[in-house]
């Protein structure tokens, strides 16, 4: 079975939209390392519409030495969305030929590689509280941001992680990764 990885950036207030804004002096070699080992494993991406929109407008810009732009353009994408439809324009690109909660389902049990989400905070809640997700992690710099949408809401039920690696950078970067604890009687 394909495992289903995300990652997100975060700062230490737990803002994940928009790292581009707070990000900045932060980002180091060994964070980017953290990164090349995680899409090293990935051979199909999941996004959603506003991430499909977003990146399809810039990566396939993006110049040839930039190594994120060499991974997303020819990387196999699956977009979720209610809205799109059609042929999609950006190179590998299809939308997702039913509900995302059974499409994961199947795409997990074919051959290839990891499976990554990009570019969706909603994809990746719903993927982690439905089971589907079997590594999170989150890249936290050493900022807080203030203002920016959150990974997770008031809204949502308890839901216990276990560890599953944790490195610390140069600059102050957290990478952690987590997975959703097994259920256990007695808990």
């Amino acid at each position: 079975m394909r495992r289903l990885t995300a990652g997100l950036f975060s700062s230490v207030d737990g803002v994940v939209e928009s790292p581009h804004l707070w990000q900045f002096d932060s980002f180091d070699a060994e964070l980017g390392a953290g990164m090349g080992a995680m899409i090293s494993r990935v051979d199909t991406v999941l996004l959603g519409r506003h991430g499909y929109e977003e990146w399809a407008d810039y990566w396939p810009r993006a110049e040839a030495s930039d190594p994120f732009g060499a991974f997303i353009n020819p990387v196999e994408k699956f977009v979720a969305s209610r809205t799109l439809s059609g042929e999609l324009g950006w190179t590998k690109a299809s939308l997702m030929n039913r509900p995302l909660e059974d499409f994961v389902r199947a795409l997990k049990q074919t051959d290839g590689g990891d499976i990554a989400v990009c570019a969706s905070i909603s994809l990746v809640r719903q993927l982690l509280f439905a089971g589907l997700l079997d590594s999170l992690m989150l890249m936290v710099h050493p900022v807080v941001a203030g203002t920016g949408r959150h990974l997770f809401e008031p809204s949502d039920p308890v839901t216990r992680l276990e560890l599953q690696e944790l490195t610390t950078t140069s600059r102050g970067n957290v990478l952690a990764s987590y997975a959703l604890r097994p259920e256990t009687s007695g808990e």
